[in-house]
């Protein structure tokens, strides 16, 4: 299968330009910036994509790519960061600019030969850049100029090196899609075979020959991704699987009951329910750092799978629901961006479980995973629930995880859940929920002083969680929101709604 190799250089864009060429159906994986020439020869990709980046080329210790990268004669995109890196590499001159860009720009383009093509003669573009090119190098072309950059999309055609200053990935640049798929598909000569019916059939054989005839867990947490993951399972290996949901006391109203229904429906493997809410809710006594909460967490998760195995196994495997986001965010994959928060099912997971980990969606984002459910068959009921976190409820909980807490986020959560189905929005976002913590308000319920906790609605807009908006509600749905929470759920004389998009926040609060 043909692929597109992703260079990261710390931009908060990376991960999107891995998502726009996968939705040209080519197979697209993010690396850190410094992985080795060797390394990129054995994975044989039909082109190269440097992502922008916070550094400058001028400075002393900016990341660099492997040379010898640029001598394999395999086609190579640099974006605004990796642009600039282009030009620098091949003896031209960056300087900082006296006109910096930061947002629209009219890029005209002067050739549509290859990058362009098809394309406008004049394109709104977004730009995000304190650089720009002084001098191109040698055996370089301009093909397309903006008031403020003379250069900002320069190619070498002989040695198949290209580089724009603006971001084709973000949605403000028109006909970004389609200046990538030049590149992928045009220039890179990239087939698109990448889709999911084809990582289905790939990952149901690459199971049978990894796992053979040794016995696998699955750990069920009652959203799409380790449900999709059970049901890969289950057709390629059958008896040999049995999954494992464990209620933390963390979970949502009435979760455990509707997961066990819907597990019974539509899984033919055996599934183990461990009630583990005391075990859980004692470790996180007293307990209000967000990171160490959710290692204690996936600490736990451990205990419990250790304890599943000694009754019910032997197991060799351990089967998680992890994504490429997951390990993005967690800070696995080694590039130069910090790690954003650890997952359960990535960071959190100690060295001392000794079952070996299976992940057959790790390289896929939540909209592919869905895609791949309809295809198993899943329901839609099933895969149209808005995606739920492994720690539940505990990073919805700001500071120290208590009982009363838990009671309001559940309680408060159902009622945006109830009013945006009714309102008839559920489908249209993709996360709707309320946290909880520790500040408190003055209100009045029935004449009386109420010194009640603050909920904080959050309802976002996403398509794979890496980046998400606040969803403009109708203020009358606002309302009605506030209303119930209120009235309905003891002890909250206050609620807000959140306005922070990520970046620069998180989705959920801890």
């Amino acid at each position: 299968m043909d692929k597109i190799i992703v260079f990261d250089f710390g931009s908060q864009y990376s991960n999107l330009i891995c998502r726009r060429v996968r939705e040209a159906n080519v197979y697209c994986e993010l690396l850190p910036f410094d992985t080795s020439a060797e390394e990129i020869g054995k994975m044989r990709p039909s082109g190269i994509i440097f992502s922008g980046g916070p550094s400058s080329v001028y400075f002393k210790n900016s990341p660099r790519p492997d040379k010898k990268i640029f001598e394999m004669g395999i086609p190579i995109l640099g974006i605004c960061y990796g642009h600039q890196l282009i030009v620098d590499r091949f003896g031209g001159v960056v300087r900082k600019s006296d006109g910096r860009e930061y947002g629209h720009a009219d890029l005209i383009v002067d050739n549509k030969t290859d990058l362009f093509n098809g394309l406008a003669d004049r394109i709104k573009c977004w730009m995000s850049h304190g650089d720009a090119a002084e001098m191109l190098p040698p055996g370089f072309e301009i093909l397309g100029h903006t008031e403020n950059s003379f250069s900002a999309a320069i190619a070498n055609r002989q040695r198949k090196v290209y580089g724009i200053q603006f971001h084709p990935e973000v949605v403000h640049t028109e006909h970004g899609i389609e200046i990538l798929k030049n590149f992928v598909r045009t220039i890179s000569k990239a087939k698109p075979s990448w889709n999911m019916k084809s990582f289905t059939e790939a990952a149901i054989d690459e199971i049978k020959q990894k796992v053979g005839e040794e016995k696998v867990l699955c750990a069920l947490s009652g959203g799409i991704d380790s449900a999709t993951v059970a049901m890969l399972l289950d057709k390629a290996i059958g008896e040999n699987l049995k999954c494992v949901f464990v209620d933390h006391g963390l979970l949502r109203e009435n979760e455990s009951a509707l997961v066990s229904k819907l597990f019974k429906q539509h899984l033919q493997s055996e599934v183990i329910y461990v009630n583990a809410e005391k075990q859980f809710l004692e470790k996180l006594k007293g307990i209000s750092d967000p990171e160490m909460k959710r290692r204690i967490i996936g600490e736990e998760f451990a205990r419990v799978f250790m304890d599943v195995v000694k009754e019910n196994g032997p197991f060799q495997w351990l089967a998680q629901g992890t994504l490429y986001p997951d390990v993005i965010e967690s800070g696995v994959s080694k590039g130069p961006a910090s790690a954003i928060k650890s997952h359960h099912n990535v960071a959190g997971l100690p060295e001392w479980l000794s079952l070996k980990t299976i992940e057959p969606l790790r390289t896929l984002y939540k909209d592919e995973v869905r895609r791949v459910a309809r295809l198993l068959g899943m329901p839609n009921e099933f895969i149209q629930r808005h995606p739920f976190p492994g720690p539940g409820l505990a990073v919805r909980i700001i500071g120290e995880v208590t009982s009363e807490k838990i009671r309001i986020a559940k309680s408060a959560s159902k009622i945006i859940e109830e009013e945006l189905v009714a309102s008839g929005l559920y489908h249209n976002v993709w996360q709707a929920f309320a946290s909880v913590g520790d500040d408190r308000a003055v209100g009045v319920v029935g004449d009386q002083r109420l010194y009640g906790h603050i909920v904080i609605i959050r309802i976002v807009e996403s398509i794979d969680a890496m980046t998400a908006d606040w969803c403009r509600l109708p203020y009358d749905l606002l309302r009605r929101l506030s209303d119930r929470i209120t009235n309905e759920v003891e002890d909250v004389s206050w609620v807000t709604y959140a306005v922070s998009s990520k970046p620069p926040s998180t989705i959920e609060p801890q």
